[in-house]
C-alpha cells in the first residue's frame, strides 16, 4: 500500500511538471492533471492540500535533483583531474554530452518557469530556487577561483561570475532550443561556453 501511494504521488508529480513546463503554472489546471493522469480529485487532494502544495512538493523534488546532477558531476570530474580548471571543463564537457542526446528541444527548467511567474509562489518558493542557483554559483564559483589563484586570465575575471554565466547559459538556451525547434542548440551553446573558459585561461 506504501508503494501504491508512492507511486501515485509520483504520477501526479510527473504529470503536473510536465504540463507546467508546456503551459506555465497558471495555465496548468488540477483537472488537466488529473485527466492526464486518470486519478479522481480525491486522490489528489489525499496527496496534496492545494495546488500551491503541489507547487512546493515539485520545486523541492526539482532542486533535490538538480543538486544531485551536480554532485555527481563535481565527483566525475575530480576524479578525472586534480586541475580546479580541468574538473570545471570537465562538467561542462559532461553537460554537452548529456545535451547531445537530446533528440527533441528540453521541456525547459523548472525553476525559469516559476521564476516567470513569480507573483504566483509564496517566498519559501522563491528561495528554493535561489539556493539551487547559489549552489552551482558557490561549488563551480571554488573551483573558478582555485584556479585563478594560479593563472593569470587573458582578461579580468570574476570567479561567481563565470560560474553564474553557465547558469545564464542553460537557462538562455532552453528558452532558444524550444523557440528554434533545434534541441542540437543546447549542446552548442555549452561548448561555446568551455571554449571562452579554454580562450580565458590559455587552454588548449
Amino acid at each position: 500500500m506504501a508503494t501504491d501511494r508512492i507511486d501515485t504521488r509520483t504520477q501526479i508529480m510527473d504529470a503536473a511538471q510536465a504540463l507546467i513546463l508546456q503551459h506555465g503554472f497558471a495555465g496548468t489546471s488540477i483537472d488537466a492533471i488529473l485527466e492526464e493522469v486518470g486519478l479522481t480529485k480525491g486522490a489528489f487532494f489525499h496527496h496534496f492540500r492545494s495546488k500551491s502544495d503541489l507547487a512546493h512538493a515539485l520545486i523541492e523534488r526539482f532542486a533535490e535533483a538538480d543538486e544531485a546532477l551536480l554532485d555527481g558531476l563535481l565527483k566525475r570530474a575530480e576524479r578525472l583531474s586534480r586541475d580546479p580548471l580541468g574538473q570545471v571543463l570537465i562538467v561542462v564537457g559532461l553537460l554537452e554530452e548529456m545535451a547531445d542526446e537530446l533528440t527533441e528541444p528540453n521541456p525547459g527548467c523548472l525553476f525559469a518557469s516559476f521564476c516567470y511567474e513569480t507573483q504566483l509562489f509564496d517566498d519559501e518558493v522563491h528561495e528554493v530556487i535561489r539556493r539551487a542557483f547559489a549552489l552551482w554559483r558557490r561549488r563551480l564559483g571554488e573551483k573558478l577561483r582555485a584556479a585563478l589563484e594560479v593563472r593569470t586570465p587573458r582578461l579580468p575575471a570574476d570567479p561567481d561570475a563565470l560560474a553564474d554565466m553557465l547558469t545564464v547559459v542553460v537557462e538562455g538556451v532552453y528558452v532558444l532550443s524550444k523557440s528554434m525547434k533545434d534541441p542540437k542548440l543546447v549542446a552548442t551553446q555549452l561548448r561555446q561556453y568551455r571554449y571562452y573558459l579554454e580562450l580565458l585561461f590559455g587552454e588548449g
